[in-house]
């Protein structure tokens, strides 16, 4: 059956479409076909599309001989072709007019996703009645779907991993907490893992700060300990605040015991300058416990800082303000 169309209400229904004569020149565009592929009209029809099943189309009758039959075709003068990307293929059904030339609606098939995002089009560019429509909305969904799934995703891991840190990190000084210290050293306890060497630090004279000046000035000196300690080693050490006036570094990547020594020596001096509260002088010291993980095979943690605690406690009986080492199986000397 032949058609009579007016072109100015076919476009309006059905706006990807390409009308030829019957020599099979464009007499008219479809504004959606103008938007994939501009400048079809005034053109034969082959320079704005490839047949490409059936092979064998390849003039104005043999095209037009395919009325009613589904057609496989390829646009020739799309934009947006991606980089190293081909050409959109569409599907097409012809329609013979009855002034002579076809009618030629075209439809995107399984690609409707790709022409979608590859030329930006909405609903606007469909006829309303086109299931494609329906595709746009379900596309769209998925879209806001994906997109708040994605925020919640955000949202939760970021919220986990500020959980994660608050975990970590000793409120008062913003350092890393026992537990922090815990998990690196636990990490740390392969016998091929990263050297490292150990340090457990205890303030001397604290108490008395506390009973004298009150919580808060003893709060106020844990605090500036804490900026202390962490101007004393790298950015890539850890400095933890293992019990109220306790204090751990570890030093990675570290078998060298007189540069543990030095920073141990180095932490005691800082420590023994006054601290300035409210008019008030606050004196310190510090005795400390170190070790290095390379005398331990493996470097167990529970074993490590069991022996920190006898180097500790033997600088606090040998006078306080002073370093002692921690090897396994020895009595721990001090050092000033």
């Amino acid at each position: 059956m032949r058609l009579w169309v007016d072109a100015a209400l076919l476009d309006a229904l059905v706006p990807l479409h390409l009308m030829v004569d019957g020599t099979g020149r464009v007499t008219n565009v479809g504004r959606t076909f103008e938007r994939l592929a501009p400048g079809a009209l005034g053109r034969s029809v082959f320079e704005a599309i490839e047949v490409v099943h059936p092979f064998d189309i390849a003039s104005p009758e043999a095209l037009i001989d395919q009325t009613g039959r589904r057609l496989e075709l390829r646009l020739r003068r799309e934009r947006n072709i991606p980089p190293g990307g081909q050409p959109m293929r569409m599907r097409g059904v012809v329609h013979s007019l009855q002034e002579g030339g076809a009618l030629l609606v075209l439809f995107f098939g399984a690609e409707v996703a790709d022409g979608v995002a590859r030329h930006g089009l909405t609903a606007r560019d469909f006829a309303q009645f086109d299931l494609t429509v329906e595709v746009l909305f379900l596309l769209e969904a998925r879209k806001v779907v994906l997109a708040e799934h994605k925020r919640n995703s955000d949202w939760l891991r970021a919220a986990r991993s500020e959980a994660e840190r608050q975990a970590a990190t000793d409120k008062l000084t913003g350092l890393h907490n026992r537990r922090a210290m815990d998990r690196r050293l636990s990490e740390l306890h392969d016998p091929d893992g990263l050297p490292f060497g150990l340090m457990h630090l205890d303030l001397d004279y604290f108490k008395e700060i506390n009973d004298r000046l009150g919580h808060a000035a003893g709060d106020y000196v844990l605090a500036e300990v804490a900026r202390l300690l962490a101007r004393q080693v790298r950015e890539a050490d850890m400095v933890a605040r293992v019990g109220g006036d306790e204090f751990m570094i570890l030093l990675e990547d570290c078998t060298d015991l007189a540069l543990l020594q030095q920073v141990a020596a180095r932490i005691i001096e800082e420590l023994e300058r006054p601290i300035l509260y409210d008019g008030h002088e606050c004196r310190i010291s510090g005795s400390i416990g170190i070790t290095l993980s390379r005398f331990y095979d493996p470097p167990d943690p529970q074993r490590l800082i069991g022996d920190l605690d006898v180097a500790l406690y033997a600088s606090k009986h040998q006078g306080r303000a002073r370093y002692s080492v921690a090897r396994p199986g020895n009595a721990a000397q001090a050092a000033h």
